[in-house]
């Protein structure tokens, strides 16, 4: 029996000069799983070129466009074109692209936001059930070991009805207006035309918004925001905050910044119950807090004892050997290319094995963005969101 072929992809951005690109690339390979066999890596041709061949691609696949790059893909022999396409460019693209790939036949994973509207994320999810291709995002914390852990332990009952989840997401990278003197990652960040109604509301808050969501097991029935610009000039948010109301009466804090200077990824979520809670910071991800309110608090390690065999099943490592960013976006990949393998047209339910977020998780985080906008800019002390976000 031949040893079993690796899922082929497409990669559309993340070619010189970008961040999350690389990173999607060394998740996707980390398991063996998937291989990049094409991709139109910029706008720019010729860079676009000179990114396939640094990353030894064959020059016939380095499109020079998005659309070459999809009818040239679709010419070849289904056993040699790619199965799936990631989308690593700013966010103006996520719509336009995720369809158009989902209508010529090819499974999508995308960056977040999923767009840059409702309105498109409901497109997309449009696109994704009429072709009956996977449509994943990522959300990559939520591909955490120790995340799932906690969820875990929250959908079981452990610290009773849940009654208060509070995230903050804290970075200071955009403190100085480095977005008009030459930064590209800051540059289209802060400009709407390209990342959409909110700058750090749509960049980080977003994962903050899903992983509340996620671990929580509540959904959000109504928010009261309020967003800032503290640099001047800068045209959109910089600084976020937002009380939540929870569907059961939980309460909710998400503080999500770009402009605390010296803070790096910040990304903390604690969650409590009547009988206890949890603690999970993201630059610490090997380690779950439990704290009780009748005996002393318990720190759970990643491959320690005491784990679920789901939690179990997402690490690669014996305990003490740190797993991290990569690892996580990696078992995002992983679940992905198993839904692929297994010819699945959806993701697994959240709880399932496999889960990875998908299109849920999008138009929940986008109907979170606009309730955001909506609220911050008026004089309702609450706007609702729709269930679902959809």
């Amino acid at each position: 029996m031949g040893a079993r072929a690796k899922l082929r992809y497409g990669m559309a951005g993340g070619g010189e000069g970008a961040f999350i690109g690389a990173v999607h690339r060394m998740a996707a390979a980390l398991d063996g799983e998937w291989e990049l066999v094409c991709g139109a890596f910029s706008g720019d041709a010729e860079r676009s070129r000179r990114s396939a061949e640094a990353l030894g691609l064959d020059a016939a696949r380095a499109y020079a466009s998005f659309d070459a790059l999809l009818a040239g893909e679709a010419s070849l022999p289904a056993d040699q074109r790619m199965q799936a396409l990631a989308i690593v460019t700013p966010n103006h693209l996520h719509a336009p692209m995720s369809i158009a790939a989902l209508d010529a036949g090819f499974h999508v994973l995308c960056e977040k936001p999923m767009a840059m509207s409702l309105a498109e994320a409901r497109a997309i999810d449009a696109a994704a059930r009429r072709s009956g291709k996977l449509y994943g995002l990522a959300f990559t914390y939520s591909g955490y070991p120790l995340i799932e852990e906690a969820r875990l332990r929250v959908a079981r009952g452990d610290f009773g009805a849940i009654r208060l989840v509070q995230v903050e997401y804290s970075q200071g990278w955009l403190s100085a207006p480095i977005d008009r003197d030459g930064n590209k990652q800051a540059e289209w960040r802060t400009d709407p035309a390209r990342a959409g109604l909110g700058g750090c509301l749509g960049d980080i808050g977003t994962h903050a918004f899903q992983l509340a969501e996620h671990v929580s097991g509540l959904a959000v029935d109504a928010l009261s925001a309020d967003l800032t610009i503290h640099v001047p000039g800068r045209r959109l948010d910089d600084d976020v905050a937002a009380l939540l109301r929870f569907a059961g009466g939980a309460r909710g804090v998400l503080k999500a910044s770009q402009i605390a200077a010296g803070d790096e990824n910040g990304l903390r979520l604690r969650i409590h119950g009547e009988r206890g809670g949890l603690d999970w910071s993201q630059m610490e991800p090997n380690t779950l807090t439990l704290r009780w309110l009748d005996r002393p608090a318990e720190i759970v390690r990643a491959g320690g004892p005491g784990l679920d065999p789901a939690t179990m099943a997402q690490l690669r490592t014996p305990a003490g050997h740190p797993e991290g960013y990569i690892e996580a976006f990696a078992n995002l990949y992983r679940s992905f290319g198993r839904a692929v393998r297994a010819g699945a047209a959806a993701p697994p339910a959240r709880g399932d094995a496999g889960w990875f977020p998908g299109a849920r998780d999008g138009l929940r985080t986008m109907a979170f963005v606009e309730a955001m906008v909506e609220n911050s800019a008026g004089d309702a002390k609450w706007t609702t969101l729709a269930p679902g976000g959809g």
